[in-house]
């Protein structure tokens, strides 16, 4: 395997600890200014986020995840500049409700960078745990 690949598959998994842990500005590191992630599926988090709202994102999880999402890995395969990755997320959220979830990511990266994101994941836990505390959050923002 190459060094760009194993540099690939560093980056990344630095990224989804970063995520797991609400750090916004590590995360940041890890992305092109031009990054954005596309969250398949459905459900009400279903769509495209660009740099901003991902960094946002990541910083607002200490408030839904307050124990992080704590990213349990699985398989990590890469091939040139594309790293694919399998994980759950074992959290608990702000109301003290289990969010567990299984993820499937895969990633482009551009230069040691994160430029794209395909996001796979249970929408329905998502939707019916997350959800909720989402839009309480943004109740009380507007």
């Amino acid at each position: 395997m190459s060094s760009q690949t194993e540099t690939n598959k560093s980056v990344v998994r630095k990224f989804i600890e970063a995520m797991g842990a609400s750090d916004g500005a590590t995360a940041a590191t890890c992305l092109s200014k031009d990054a954005y992630t596309l969250a398949k599926g459905f459900g009400k988090f279903a769509g495209v986020r660009h740099y901003d709202t991902i960094i946002g994102t990541i910083n607002a999880f200490n408030k839904l995840l307050p124990t992080g999402l704590r990213p349990e890995f699985g398989s990590f395969t890469a091939e040139g500049d594309r790293v694919v990755v399998e994980f759950e997320g074992n959290a608990t959220t702000s109301d003290g409700q289990p969010y567990n979830n299984q993820y499937c990511m895969v990633f482009v990266l551009s230069e040691g960078k994160i430029r794209q994101v395909n996001e796979y994941f249970c929408t329905k836990t998502a939707d019916d745990v997350l959800w909720p505390l989402v839009a309480a959050m943004s109740d009380e923002i507007a």
